[in-house]
């Protein structure tokens, strides 16, 4: 049964799209079928893969769109073994004003996965950081959501924003929808990270908190730059063994 998952935070800057990349081609790496969905209007996952978002001619706006006959199929593209790839860039941001007045808008990329849904064990979905229709159409879509939360006070209070929405989401759209749990990102080596992490276990005693914890370095820019993800890029480093270890978690969980 495949899962749908999507990767949501309230605040940028908390790794969410370099985890979803991370996870994604962790998860192949295991033999999991894995097509990553771009629901944030930026296009850094084809840019994670090393392609040119503003340069695709077709992508995830065209396929939610009332003007195109242009499927999922239509758009995705491989990324590596076992994974896959349907990409966004600017134009989902244009998408999106016009989504306000379509029939059923909330569940544009529900209808959309469905027509695929069986060719994947995992389905990630890369949300903006923002609970705007394009996040609504994840939520709608998705059976969980992934929570990456930098390391740092702000981002904390993010993490209950989000699970203020998760439970909203819930009662009025998508009541199998929950959160899988939390991924602590970006962690220095200081007295204040640990304490966020040890303060999200407290205030979300019913999530689960992935460790390790993704270590704040200059690995994962680099790979970003490379358009690589850290198992091609960077093997051995701490941060790739983080995800590795953290994907192993999630699969052990969906069982």
């Amino acid at each position: 049964m495949t899962r749908i998952i999507a990767v949501a935070a309230q605040k940028g800057g908390v790794a969410k799209t370099t985890s979803a990349i991370n996870l994604g081609a962790e998860l192949a790496t295991l033999g999991q079928r894995v097509l990553l969905v771009d629901m944030d209007p930026q296009g850094h996952l084809a840019e994670g893969f090393g392609i040119i978002a503003d340069e695709l001619e077709s992508d995830i706006s065209l396929v939610l769109s009332d003007h195109s006959d242009t499927t999922l199929t239509d758009i995705i593209q491989a990324v590596g073994n076992h994974l896959e790839l349907a990409p966004s860039n600017i134009y989902l941001a244009d998408l999106e004003l016009e989504m306000v007045s379509m029939v059923r808008r909330e569940d544009r990329l529900k209808h959309a996965l469905e027509t695929v849904s069986g060719n994947y064990d995992y389905i990630l979905i890369d949300c903006p950081p923002s609970l705007g229709i394009l996040t609504v159409n994840a939520f709608s879509a998705a059976d969980e959501v992934l929570v990456p939360m930098a390391c740092e006070f702000y981002a904390l209070l993010g993490v209950a924003q989000l699970q203020k929405s998760v439970f909203q989401m819930q009662r009025v759209l998508n009541p199998r929808l929950a959160i899988s749990g939390i991924i602590p990102t970006r962690k220095r080596h200081t007295k204040h990270a640990t304490e966020v992490i040890e303060r999200a276990k407290e205030e979300f005693p019913s999530l689960t908190i992935f460790e390790p914890a993704v270590p704040e370095t200059v690995v994962v820019a680099n790979a970003s730059a490379e358009g690589k993800p850290l198992v091609e890029f960077a093997p051995t480093a701490p941060a790739r063994l983080a995800y590795q270890k953290i994907a192993k978690e999630l699969c052990h969980h969906g069982k």
